[in-house]
């Protein structure tokens, strides 16, 4: 379902940013420039509200900035140039910072009431790092390794729905949300583990 809402917004979004993705290009501003800042803004807005248990209003100000992933990616292809070496790396390496500053700040936040749920949000943590890295490994020896249930998008979405629900004082939302994000992982990394287990026995 996350997927499915995810992949239907995704063009809508895109086409209503395009008019300022071209405004940005037009004040000399880079694909990587905007991946770097919004990268910033993430850790940023992770470690400034959610140790201090601003969930809610922390959860938003985070979306704001994650919205440069459209923005970065949209204006590489206005510009005609495409993602380079250097800015798919950057994403690449950005993405990963920003996924763990989002529930490292969050573990800090909890840590001091001894939540049951931390030592789930660490395999979230965790499983959310495998992923990405199978995928990378498995290019690295020509095996194609993309999809699998939860992707990047899906588990930003749950992760910060969960954070700012549980925000508004809805305590069930932030267990759901973890378990579903620990859960949904592992499938994913089993998911890559099998399709680069088959691909290598026919190269």
């Amino acid at each position: 379902m996350v997927a499915m809402i995810s992949n239907l917004l995704k063009p809508a979004v895109t086409r209503a940013i395009t008019p300022a993705a071209r405004g940005l290009l037009r004040m000399g501003m880079t694909p990587n420039s905007i991946t770097v800042v919004g990268g910033l803004g993430v850790v940023a807005s992770s470690f400034a509200f959610f140790p201090s248990r601003h969930f809610f209003v922390g959860s938003l100000v985070i979306t704001f900035f994650v919205f440069s992933d459209l923005f970065d990616g949209t204006m590489a292809r206005i510009s005609q140039r495409g993602p380079s070496a250097w800015g798919s790396f950057l994403d690449s390496t950005v993405d990963r910072i920003t996924d763990s500053s989002i529930l490292t700040a969050l573990l800090i936040g909890l840590d001091s009431h001894g939540d049951p749920l931390i030592p789930v949000i660490l395999f979230a943590i965790v499983t959310g790092l495998l992923v990405p890295y199978i995928r990378a490994k498995a290019e690295s020896i020509g095996v194609e390794c993309s999809g699998g249930l939860a992707e990047r998008t899906e588990r930003l979405i749950i992760a910060l729905i969960a954070i700012g629900l549980y925000g508004l004082e809805v305590s069930y939302a932030l267990a759901i949300g973890m378990w579903l994000l620990a859960l949904l992982g592992t499938f994913t990394v089993i998911q890559r583990v099998v399709i680069v287990n088959k691909a290598v026995k026919h190269l």
